[in-house]
């Protein structure tokens, strides 16, 4: 414990801003927004199948310009990159408060989603695996208790506020927050740490003792074992999240109770994001591969049988520890794979594909939900797919050690 608090000191200006980074995140993350789906539903006259279908348009959107947009942080520092983006998110939610159609609509979400769940998040993980090495794990795990602490009080005091402020106002109120937290960034960052997040090096590196292009990834059968396990935890997680106000429809229980369960998600996600830190700055991310998917499975099936809200709290720590091995792994993974020379274009690609899986997650589920087949029933065929999804991770682990000792052997 005493060698933690140490870390955290010497480096708290860099940790912190990697947490303000992921917090300010959660304003484009499906959490936050599926919040007012009730209020954007009711307003624009959406089905539960329309409003899906908007989000996953306006998502796989977001998707593709990741792919370009993620690169970014190869060439441009965290202390000049981060602060436009948080600007770039406030805007977004100006737009949402000021949507009058369709298209409006479509558009402030697709803003929202490239600059929060997209480059916000990105940015952070990007130069914690470029600021730290040796414990890369750790740095990860602190930076990633913004998103967190994200989950546990927006959505909350958001739903409390729905009661008498109007969810437009709402929006606003985001608005203005993201843009004056935007100079704290730049401050936290005005010396900024080496290795640089502006990479003119070779980095640490990945398989094979090197440094791969995003090309050379992609021709490698660990990032396509790996694809199933990218698109899962973002698909169903967020179509958990962005159902919230179905579920607890068909669950019969309040809104209000539902949320009040997201702390115990959020206090599982904290638990678990140390834990793995700990354990892959250890062991390498190798060894949580094959298992840090099955949380998940569990959690689902327990929603699609739990009878009352105690029940579901069981079912939030299984999800909230999947979603805390993936916070940590979702980044290491890459950077032990592939080295960090390359690591933003390479994780920006990784990332299109996880946005990619938020799209697609909500759009079928809201389909699904709309042929009569209710979202807590569709945790048997979700938990089916982690089960799999875990099962190539494993063989794409065999290929990170396998490579691994090849560069130890020489």
């Amino acid at each position: 414990m005493s060698g933690l608090l140490a870390f955290i000191r010497s480096n708290a200006l860099w940790l912190g801003a990697g947490m303000l980074l992921t917090f300010l995140s959660s304003f484009g993350q499906t959490f936050f927004i599926s919040v007012f789906a009730g209020n954007i539903r009711a307003d624009f006259g959406l089905s539960h199948g329309a409003w899906g279908g908007l989000y996953a348009a306006a998502t796989m959107a977001s998707a593709v310009v990741m792919v370009f947009a993620g690169t970014l942080t190869d060439r441009i520092r965290v202390r000049n990159l981060g602060p436009m983006v948080i600007v770039g998110l406030s805007a977004a939610a100006l737009a949402m408060a000021m949507a009058s159609s369709l298209w409006m609509l479509a558009l402030a979400v697709f803003f929202l989603r490239l600059f929060g769940q997209g480059l916000m998040s990105h940015t952070a993980m990007v130069a914690m695996s470029r600021w730290f090495i040796a414990t890369r794990g750790r740095a990860i795990g602190i930076a990633g208790l913004g998103i967190s602490l994200g989950e546990s009080l927006l959505p909350l005091s958001f739903v409390a506020l729905l009661g008498f402020v109007a969810w437009r106002n709402l929006w606003i109120s985001s608005a203005l927050v993201l843009l004056c937290l935007a100079p704290v960034l730049f401050v936290l960052l005005r010396n900024e740490r080496t290795p640089q997040s502006f990479t003119t090096d070779e980095g640490s590196q990945g398989m094979q003792g090197r440094n791969w292009t995003r090309l050379e990834a992609l021709r490698h059968p660990f990032y396509w074992l790996m694809v199933p396990a990218l698109i899962g935890p973002p698909a169903w997680g967020t179509a958990f999240f962005f159902h919230q106000v179905h579920l607890a429809e068909v669950k019969d229980w309040s809104h209000a109770v539902l949320v009040a369960l997201f702390p115990v998600f959020t206090v599982s996600a904290v638990v678990f994001l140390q834990v793995a830190g700990w354990m892959v700055d250890r062991f390498g991310s190798a060894r949580l591969m094959p298992v840090y998917l099955l949380p998940n499975a569990a959690g689902f099936i327990i929603f699609a049988l739990a009878p009352s809200s105690w029940t579901g709290a069981l079912g939030m720590i299984c999800m909230g520890a999947s979603a805390g091995m993936n916070n940590t792994l979702g980044t290491t993974i890459w950077a032990e794979a592939y080295g960090t020379r390359n690591l933003g274009s390479i994780r920006a690609m990784m990332a299109a594909v996880s946005v990619l899986g938020s799209a697609i997650g909500p759009g079928l589920t809201g389909v699904i939900i709309d042929q009569g087949i209710d979202f807590a029933r569709q945790g048997w065929a979700i938990a089916l797919y982690f089960a799999l999804a875990s099962l190539l991770a494993a063989l794409a682990a065999r290929f990170l050690l396998r490579d691994a000792k090849a560069e130890g052997g020489g």
